[in-house]
């Protein structure tokens, strides 16, 4: 009975051993990788903002609009405080 531990210990100590060192090589490996999948990452976290709150994407597109001088600002910033109002009665 004292005979199997020892191998077992051994055995166990080995694949310690073997698995630090695929995680070094892992590592090792896909340091080339981090910048891409870094910039890959921050790509669908924009997008997914995106998906999210569209109405960045208008009001980004129509910002040069309102800060004209002339009859559109005008109309844009009256329906934004309607907006706002009626926002605000239904809350």
């Amino acid at each position: 009975m004292d005979r199997q531990p020892q191998p077992l210990a051994v055995r166990r100590a080995r694949l310690i051993a073997l698995a630090a060192s695929q995680r070094q090589r892992l590592a090792t490996d896909l340091e080339a990788w981090r910048r891409p999948l870094s910039l890959a990452d921050r790509g669908i976290a924009a997008a997914r903002f995106i998906g999210k709150h569209p109405a960045w994407i208008m009001g980004t597109a129509m910002a040069p609009l309102a800060f004209r001088t002339g009859g559109l600002g005008g109309w844009l910033r009256r329906g934004f405080a309607a907006w706002q109002i009626v926002r605000r009665l239904r809350a």
